[in-house]
Parts: C-alpha cells; structure tokens; sequence
C-alpha cells in the first residue's frame, strides 16, 4: 500500500529538485495569491478530494482523502489515502507540512520523503472552511477539496471559473471519483 505512494513520491521529489532546485519546490505560482488570515485549526481535520490535475503519484485512484493533525514537535501531520482501482487496494502516504512564512498565510511546505518539499498554497477557502483551492509551485498542481464527498453544481462551475480565468487548464481536470463502493 505505502510503497506506492512512497516510490512515485521520492521519483517526483528528486525529478522536481533536479530541475528546479530546492527553493521553487516550495514557490507559489505568479498571480496566486495564498489565503491570509488563516485558521490552521479550522483547516485541520478529514477533506475528499473533488478534483486534480493528473499525476503519476494519484494516477488510477478513486476515493481520495487528507486527513491533517497536529504533528508532535510542531507542524502539520499529512495523511492521504486513496483506492488503487487496479490493484483493488488502498494506498496510503504519510507526509509532513509546516508554513512557509506564518500560520496566518495558507503557503506551506509539504513533504512526503526525506528532505525533499512541495509546495501547498490554499488560494481559494470559504468562510466555513468548507472547500478550499489548493495548488503547488506551478499551475501544474491543482485539487478542489471538501468536507463533503460531493459537491453541487455551482460549486464546481465556481471552481471551473476562477481555475480557469487564473490560468489553470480545466480541460485536464480529473473528478474523482468519491462513491466508488470499495471495502
């Protein structure tokens, strides 16, 4: 299960710092913006994952979820958790998160293995923390979350639109598949 997840991780993590070097890993793109006055303690808790942009690391999987704890010693526990299709069985990746600049500013470092961090800008929240936007070092990462396995449709149309008029390509969006019934 974790080996999965762990293998695309380290391949991703090492080809990211290869070609870009460690500080953009970390970067948030042009023209984002991360929420500012966040909560972190209201962030905390089980989001599904709505959509993404495909990569290897979530290739084939269906009921995606993060859960996010606070981590002993200070910063956030990651845990992600999803349905490898193929494989019949669930995949999981424990991680590690902490802020870049200060817990009010949703731009965070997340990493999966060793040394190596991704960036995690939350640049759309509802006042609720209900949904949020999140996107990492390039418009080449992007997830819709939910509390909530489903969204409506004007929630999805909202994200289509302001995904969209900032640059992200819509088109390649994957919806997860969130009812999948799997034991």
């Amino acid at each position: 299960m974790k080996r999965h997840w762990i293998k695309l991780v380290v391949v991703a993590g090492i080809a990211a710092f290869g070609f870009t070097g460690l500080n953009s890993c970390t970067s948030v793109p042009e023209g984002i913006k991360p929420v500012t006055g966040f909560n972190q303690q209201k962030y905390l808790g089980k989001w599904y994952e709505i959509a993404r942009l495909d990569h290897r690391f979530e290739r084939g999987l269906s009921n995606v979820s993060a859960e996010y704890s606070v981590k002993d010693g200070g910063g956030i526990k990651v845990l992600n958790r999803g349905y490898e299709d193929e494989k019949g069985e669930w995949s999981e990746a424990e991680g590690k998160a902490y802020f870049v600049d200060s817990p009010d500013k949703a731009h965070l470092k997340v990493s999966f293995f060793g040394p190596f961090y991704g960036s995690y800008v939350v640049f759309e929240l509802d006042g609720d923390y209900q949904y949020s936007y999140v996107t990492g070092n390039s418009r080449d990462y992007l997830w819709f979350l939910s509390r909530t396995p489903t969204i409506t449709a004007e929630q999805k149309q909202a994200f289509l639109k302001k995904t969209k008029d900032l640059g992200f390509d819509t088109d390649a969006l994957i919806f997860v598949d969130q009812e999948k019934n799997v034991k």
